[in-house]
């Protein structure tokens, strides 16, 4: 009668399916040397299913413990405290620090404690530092502004300065690359002791892109060549851009923007102006953004000299979409309420 039951367990069997048919064998009554004899399994391995199943009355096998935890819950919150009060700390530091707590851990273990708090290791942003001064004007901006709707920001030309540089130097770059090939030509981004800068101005709206202009080589930014830069560049644009129709201008507040003689030509042409801005606040211009599509854009070509970078400049500048530029500009709400939120801080963008 056992073998007529044991024989078609045996054909297929696995170790959760010889565990599955001890303990059947086991419930219809077999003892553990009947089941010994069928040679399933070896004696020890029937016996302890046995006793595991009479103490748990499961077939499951428990879960192992594993190797204990070096720290407690309460010395895991303190390495959390001591990373918050230094976000640069490296996980060889917060090591050392933690062993003067009373826990013997690695770095590794470090990292994957402050992983489970979800604290991971990433670059520091950049961003301008901001003042009390700047955080109370960026305030006062965003409650101005804070009812405007994407179509009330589409009547905005925004404007800014750029510096370009050859070789890539304008950002970092990330290159894909076997073993071995680190110093390959194709995986190193040269650079020079000093690169040749260019700097243009530029100004965009909802409609797109304005125009944009090349300042000349050991040409100081000064209120003489910014307002014949209006004059010549953003005069223009808004007559193309808008017509008749009344649009606003927005310019940030370096020296030559806010110069007596700017302000009264800006009076005299009738441009209104979007304001005051405040300082140190890149993150609620949409240009800024503009900038770092184009520099990247620009690093692709990888110009060689300056003739070629002002050439690609000029040639990307007219390639952006006008559906790009409207996605920026409708992303004023969205910067302005951020900004709100945080108090007066940074936003995202």
């Amino acid at each position: 009668m056992l073998e007529i039951i044991v024989l078609p367990l045996l054909t297929m069997v696995t170790c959760k399916e010889m565990r599955a048919a001890i303990i059947v064998l086991h419930k219809n009554g077999f003892t553990g040397k009947d089941i010994v004899a069928t040679k399933i399994a070896p004696k020890s391995t029937i016996y302890r299913f046995i006793k595991n199943f009479k103490e748990r009355g499961s077939i499951l096998v428990k879960k192992a413990s594993g190797r204990p935890r070096k720290s407690s819950k309460r010395q895991d919150r303190l390495l959390k405290r001591i990373q918050l009060r230094d976000r640069s700390a490296t996980s060889a530091e917060l090591a050392q620090e933690w062993q003067q707590a009373g826990v013997s851990a690695s770095a590794r273990t470090v990292r994957r404690r402050l992983l489970e708090d979800g604290l991971v290791s990433r670059r520091a942003a950049k961003k301008p530092l901001l003042s009390k001064k700047n955080i109370r004007d960026r305030l006062i901006f965003c409650r101005k502004y804070s009812e405007w709707t994407a179509e009330d920001w589409g009547k905005v030309i925004f404007s800014d300065e750029a510096p370009f540089r050859l070789f890539g130097a304008s950002g970092k770059r990330l290159v894909r690359r076997r073993k071995g090939e680190r110093y390959h030509q194709s995986c190193v981004m040269p650079t020079v002791k000093h690169p040749d800068t260019i700097h243009v101005w530029g100004c965009f709206s909802s409609k797109g892109v304005g125009s944009l202009t090349i300042l000349p080589k050991n040409t100081a930014m000064n209120k003489e060549w910014y307002q014949n830069t209006l004059q010549q560049q953003l005069l223009p644009t808004t007559q193309q851009q808008f017509g008749e129709e009344q649009c606003i201008f927005q310019h940030d507040g370096a020296p030559c923007h806010k110069a007596k003689v700017i302000t009264k030509w800006l009076g005299d042409q009738n441009v209104e102006i979007l304001g005051p801005w405040p300082g140190n606040s890149p993150d609620l211009n949409p240009i800024e953004n503009l900038w770092s599509i184009l520099k990247r854009r620009v690093d692709k070509q990888k110009p060689t000299n300056s003739d070629k970078l002002q050439e690609v400049i000029m040639k990307e500048w007219v390639a952006i979409s006008q559906d790009l530029a409207q996605k920026l500009i409708e992303s004023m709400p969205s910067r302005i309420a951020e900004v709100l939120k945080k108090k007066g801080q940074h936003c995202k963008y």
